[in-house]
């Protein structure tokens, strides 16, 4: 037969144990006639120190300690929402209206005032859209027409570009209207048997630009004078026209400035025709260095006319 094992009554956890003690506690006080007392929350004031109990049902509302010796505030009392005055509407300030259509102005940021100059170049960049140089240029126009190939003038149209090309109100320095025949070298359709490639039409361009022409024509007609630059005041269907500054290198006032009496030196003499002007560097293409441009220096004759 198999051996009977002893009974080993279970170890209880410590917190059965004190459940146990008190429901043995409450078993005695019921036999005796005692009705257990009920726990009741008490309340400390930080601030006195007096015990206040808790009573039931009432939710604990958190109150924010005050110091000894504050007053209170006194809250005036809620307006209705109609009592509520409306707050009167903002005046917005009208923009000014824009002189030109390039104009771009950003909200909130305050751009510096433009002075005379930059109007008179942002006119000149589409003649066309400028309010008052439009009809301007057209009256000119007719007038330029009926005039002289290459008249003098005294004082530049384009004040901002002939500033900016080195002109200066003094003496030694005068501008000059030059007007040039534009459009492209096409010829006329040739009868002689030949393919349309050999006719010489097309494809036959200028080696010199229009600018260019029209300051050596005017250095031909003031000797005395170098072109020290020039600029574009419009054109029409037949003719280009160009304003030429021209400085006097014997003159006295120019030897005496430190800023174009360079002009004085012998080696700009005549610098109109061996194409050191803006527009004379631009067709020998003198505007690009490196690759690319291995046969442009020193001359587009010393390489066999390759580099253009």
């Amino acid at each position: 037969m198999a051996e009977e094992k002893a009974y080993v009554p279970k170890k209880k956890k410590p917190e059965e144990k004190k459940e146990d003690a008190k429901k043995a506690k409450a078993a005695i006080k019921k036999e005796k006639g005692e009705e257990p007392k009920k726990k009741v929350k008490v309340l400390v004031k930080k601030a006195t120190g007096e015990r206040v109990p808790k009573k039931p049902g009432i939710e604990k509302k958190k109150v924010p300690l005050k110091k000894p010796g504050a007053v209170k505030k006194k809250i005036p009392p809620k307006k209705p929402e109609a009592q509520k005055k409306k707050a009167p509407p903002k005046k917005v300030k009208a923009k000014p209206e824009k002189i030109f259509e390039d104009e771009d102005e950003e909200e909130g940021k305050k751009k510096r005032p433009k002075n005379m100059y930059q109007h008179v170049r942002e006119a000149w960049k589409t003649p066309s859209k400028s309010p008052y140089l439009d009809e301007l240029q057209w009256e000119r126009k007719i007038a330029w027409r009926a005039g002289p190939s290459f008249e003098r003038v005294n004082k530049p149209t384009r004040i901002d570009r002939a500033r900016s090309l080195g002109y200066k109100a003094k003496q030694g320095y005068i501008v000059v209207r030059a007007r040039v025949r534009r459009g492209g070298l096409r010829k006329r359709t040739i009868k002689g048997g030949r393919r349309a490639k050999r006719k010489g039409i097309t494809k036959i361009t200028m080696g010199k630009s229009i600018k260019r022409i029209a300051e050596e024509r005017t250095a031909m007609r003031y000797p005395n004078m170098e072109v020290l630059n020039s600029y574009w005041v419009g054109e029409d269907g037949k003719h280009k026209y160009y304003e030429v500054i021209l400085v006097d290198p014997h003159h006295p006032v120019i030897k005496s400035d430190p800023k174009i009496n360079w002009i004085c030196e012998p080696a700009h003499k005549g610098r109109v025709t061996r194409g050191l002007t803006s527009a004379g560097k631009k067709g020998r293409g003198l505007r690009h260095k490196g690759k690319g441009a291995e046969k442009v220096r020193p001359s587009v004759k010393s390489h066999h006319r390759k580099g253009k």
